[in-house]
């Protein structure tokens, strides 16, 4: 069985964005980029179907610009057999890479497909389901745990009402939640022989795919400062505050 997961390349979460002076985007200067902490789970499932013998291939994929071989680099290490960089300096929108991911399933064939269910830069959360109405993959989104058995995958997901679970014939594509798993670290072995793991390059142009943008990015600002919070002495203090200050009552 072949799994494939998508790996986007993101500013490190533990990193405060700031927004270009000119408004036109995110200053990404001398900011440290990561694999993006759902991609990072998918991967981590992966590993761990492959581990319990379920699968046996694990490619991943991202798309971005030549340094995401960082980030694909990094799931090598984490136990992807091979990867795949489709290579584009622009910003792709969901639709875009949705596309590029509907070429390569035609070309790999893959019996699932695993992926984050969003990227915490646009948090655009529509991938996943722009590949599946793609390629006519049954999807399950926003999964919890996820097994594995005679052709078919076995997804629970967390809904308003509670968990649900959901039956997907294989091939199928499932993104990931963070309750899934807890990813590991990769080991220092395991990145020496993830430099000599294959890496292949493409661009969407080659795979003939449309990347023109649909959305235009009009200004990119930081949030408005909040005041700081203060203490009051008493009830009627408080009561007197919201009246007089902040006239909500």
């Amino acid at each position: 069985m072949k799994v494939l997961v998508a790996v986007k390349r993101v500013v490190d979460y533990n990193v405060k964005v700031r927004p270009k002076a000119d408004g036109a985007g995110v200053d990404l200067n001398n900011v440290k980029m990561s694999i993006n902490p759902f991609c990072e789970i998918a991967v981590e499932e992966a590993v761990r179907l492959k581990e319990k013998g379920d699968v046996t291939e694990i490619v991943a994929v991202s798309i971005g610009p030549q340094q995401a071989q960082e980030q694909l680099r990094t799931a090598l290490a984490l136990g992807a057999d091979r990867a795949i960089l489709i290579q584009s300096d622009a910003d792709l929108e969901p639709l875009a890479v949705a596309k590029c991911l509907k070429v390569v399933c035609e070309q790999e064939s893959p019996d699932l497909v695993l992926m984050g269910k969003q990227s915490i830069d646009g948090d655009n959360n529509q991938t996943g389901q722009m590949l599946g109405a793609l390629t006519g993959y049954p999807q399950g989104t926003f999964a919890s745990q996820l097994t594995l058995s005679a052709g078919k995958a076995e997804v629970t997901r967390e809904i308003d009402g509670g968990l649900q679970t959901l039956g997907l014939s294989l091939p199928a594509i499932v993104t990931t939640d963070l309750r899934l798993n807890e990813p590991r670290y990769a080991s220092l072995p395991n990145i020496m022989k993830a430099k000599k793991k294959p890496l292949d390059t493409t661009t969407p142009e080659a795979l003939g795919v449309d990347t023109a943008p649909r959305v235009t990015l009009l200004n990119v600002e930081a949030p408005a400062q909040r005041a700081a919070g203060i203490k009051v002495a008493s009830v009627d203090e408080l009561l007197d505050k919201l009246k007089n200050e902040a006239k909500v009552i």
